[in-house]
């Protein structure tokens, strides 16, 4: 079982000789990051942002310019990929062609001249922990897999060399919707079975909150902020966080603050909460507020007049959007799934859900920390 931290960990990629930039483009900016024995970490963000850096980094295919890295309080910033025991399972799923699924499984104890007992061994005890059907992957070439049994295999043939750290690398962002929704549930099944510390990379949240025990939200090589799904929901760090996680995205608005008055968009007015009115400074900022945080108002002009754009039935989940500009700003917000088509609806803020942003740059004023259900 194995931890693993990393120390201010800074790297660099320099341009090829003859480039016309001379320049180096910063990969990790000072990241710190302590991960759990045997716990599910999800590394999200948008492209470029160094998610994939990271894990080469830990995986020791990238070595780093500043920082450290540690597997069980051990150093090991500049030891080979061998020698750190890892498994990667990668979005290509890098299998060898012509070759069967258990062909690919045992490569790893041929090159390292293990004896047939263990190979054998190992590959009988992993085939059982991947479940019904996968004897019959074994036997077949890779070329003839799908791309969700390819991925299978290529999980298996990281399991069977038993490895200390699991990292993945988007490693079902090629499957179509339907199969990669199994896919993954088939990954979560078997990580929560094996234990294993893993750290799991994907530029789709829902996919980072499904896997991940905890979440690291990237940006240019930097963590803005690392926690469970509901720190990073309800007590976002700054508003690039708030924007990131939650779908539909929060909605953000210009308002002013004025004695114990709250001002939104110009033209709706209501009295704040004397905990926020004592907290929130004096004058402008903005105001946001996730789709669930919006009432409907029976009347026109008890609340903001949402111009409708479209409204999004979710059946499966009972539920639906209304998505619409107020003041020129995208607004989303839950309603009932029979809601009527309308051009216009009347929508209240609820400013016990509300955050609030300073209205220059990403700073948080207050945010409505993880709710009390019980």
């Amino acid at each position: 079982m194995t931890s693993v931290r990393l120390e201010n960990v800074v790297k660099y990629y320099y341009p090829a000789l003859g480039s016309a930039e001379t320049k180096p483009t910063l990969g990790l900016n000072h990241v710190t990051l302590e991960i759990q024995d045997g716990e599910t970490v999800s590394i999200v963000g948008p492209s470029g942002c160094g998610k994939s850096t990271l894990l080469k980094v830990i995986a020791g295919l990238e070595f780093p310019e500043e920082g450290r890295v540690f597997f069980n309080n051990m150093e090991v910033t500049y030891v080979s990929p061998q020698e750190r025991g890892v498994g990667m399972v990668f979005q290509d799923y890098a299998l060898y062609p012509g070759k069967q699924g258990s062909q690919n499984m045992s490569y790893f104890f041929e090159v390292h001249r293990r004896t047939e007992e263990e190979k054998q061994q190992r590959l009988r005890e992993t085939a059982e922990l991947m479940g019904i059907g996968f004897e019959v992957l074994m036997e077949r070439e890779v070329d003839t897999l799908s791309g969700g049994e390819k991925q299978r295999v290529g999980i298996a043939r990281c399991i069977v060399r038993d490895p200390t750290v699991f990292l993945m690398d988007e490693p079902i962002s090629n499957l179509d919707a339907k199969l990669r929704e199994r896919t993954r549930t088939e990954i979560k099944r078997l990580l929560k079975k094996f234990q294993i510390t893993t750290i799991y990379v994907t530029h789709d949240q829902q996919e980072a909150i499904f896997m991940g025990d905890r979440i690291a939200v990237m940006r240019a090589g930097r963590i803005e902020q690392f926690g469970t799904f509901d720190d990073l929901y309800y007590s976002p760090a700054n508003l690039f966080v708030a924007s990131l996680i939650g779908t539909p995205p929060i909605s953000i608005l210009p308002a002013e603050v004025s004695g114990n008055t709250l001002q939104i968009a110009g033209t709706l007015s209501l009295t704040l909460p004397p905990t926020l009115a004592e907290k929130l400074p004096q004058g402008r900022l903005r105001l946001g507020l996730r789709p669930e945080a919006w009432s409907v108002q029976p009347e026109a002009g008890q609340g903001l007049t949402l111009r409708v754009t479209r409204i999004e039935r979710l059946f499966t989940e009972r539920a639906a959007f209304v998505y619409g500009q107020i003041a020129a700003n995208t607004i989303s917000a839950l309603i009932p799934l029979d809601f009527p088509e309308v051009k216009q609806v009347s929508l209240q803020p609820d400013l016990e859900r509300a955050y609030f942003f300073a209205a220059e740059g990403e700073t948080v004023l207050h945010t409505p920390g993880i709710p009390e259900l019980f």
